[in-house]
């Protein structure tokens, strides 16, 4: 059977048409001889991310990004539903995320799955949980912003500086600093000058000086010869030291005190005139019956010695006794 032209032309159309398509769908990263399943993930935003974006499951490449579409809510607001094409044989568990992020420093784009602790297996047409990384502009807005304080600050501190430079600048603060120079001179001079005097004088008394040094020489060699007496003079005080923080010099002390509290507590008696002595020393009457007692005591004596008769009754002294009446008379 001879097959015409016009049917061998429509064959190789045909064949061209379909290797055209399935060479499109493979730059797209679409298998059309592998099956795969789609899932879903809802997100409030979605910079960067377009379609064939891979996903990537700890860095192998699981399947793409097959669409995009903006979804209306009620509050005017929108969200993006964004469906992925599983193609290759993973077992994605209920609940994993899929979360957008940064495959380049370029701002190109891939979704990571992030799989759940569930047992439990996504099936196709499940939706996923969305999640988004931080894009590297907000990262590094997130670093710069602290820097731009600091510099923002240093740039107030370094205007303030720059007004302080102004402000000294002034003709007044210009004399100023003029005239501290001038004093600073001066008082260098002041120590130069100072520094040749004392040079001068270190040379023209530079005998006495060694003189002193000598005594002093000595005076610290007699001290090293006398440390030992030193020493036992030091031990000396210190033993006295001793003996006296041994002593019981509190008791002595306190009886000392008690005993002049009780001497303290006889003169108060005595003065307030209790007791024998106290009403001997503040009672006159006392002390002039004891002077008038001690003159009848006296008086008493001389009668007894005179007159011894009237108190022993002896004969023999009759006639003395009239002859002593006589002289006494008289």
């Amino acid at each position: 059977m001879k097959i015409s032209r016009e049917v061998k032309a429509g064959m190789v159309v045909i064949v061209a048409i379909a290797l055209t398509i399935y060479g499109i769908n493979f730059l797209k990263g679409t298998d059309l001889f592998k099956k795969d399943f789609t899932l879903y993930a809802v997100y409030t935003r979605a910079e960067g991310v377009i379609e064939a974006n891979p996903i990537m499951v700890h860095g192998y490449k699981v399947g793409k990004v097959r669409k995009l579409t903006l979804i209306p809510l009620s509050n005017g607001d929108y969200k993006i539903l964004i469906s992925f094409n599983i193609t290759e044989k993973v077992k994605i568990p209920v609940g994993s995320k899929a979360r957008i992020v940064s495959s380049d420093l370029f701002g190109a784009k891939s979704i990571d799955l992030i799989f759940s602790d569930s047992s439990k297996l996504v099936h196709d047409g499940d939706t996923l949980l969305p999640e988004v990384e931080a894009a590297l502009k907000e990262v590094v807005d997130q670093r710069i912003a602290p820097l731009q304080k600091k510099a923002e600050s240093l740039l107030s501190s370094v205007d303030s500086v720059m007004q302080v430079v102004q402000e000294v600048m002034n003709a007044n603060v210009r004399q100023s600093l003029v005239t501290s120079f001038e004093n600073i001179k001066t008082t260098i001079i002041s120590l130069q000058r100072t520094a040749f005097n004392l040079d001068t004088l270190t040379s023209t008394q530079r005998s006495k000086i060694v003189l002193i040094l000598d005594k002093m020489q000595s005076i610290t060699a007699n001290i090293e010869k006398s440390n030992d007496k030193l020493s036992n003079i030091l031990n000396n005080f210190s033993n006295i030291s001793d003996s006296i923080a041994k002593s019981n010099i509190r008791t002595t002390i306190d009886h000392t005190n008690l005993a002049v509290m009780q001497a303290n507590q006889i003169l108060t008696t005595v003065n307030s005139g209790q007791g024998s002595l106290g009403k001997f020393i503040k009672n006159d009457s006392i002390f002039n019956n004891l002077n008038r007692a001690s003159a009848d005591l006296d008086n008493l004596v001389k009668d007894l010695r005179y007159n011894p008769e009237r108190y022993v009754h002896f004969s023999i002294f009759g006639r003395k006794e009239r002859k002593r009446q006589n002289q006494t008379g008289k």
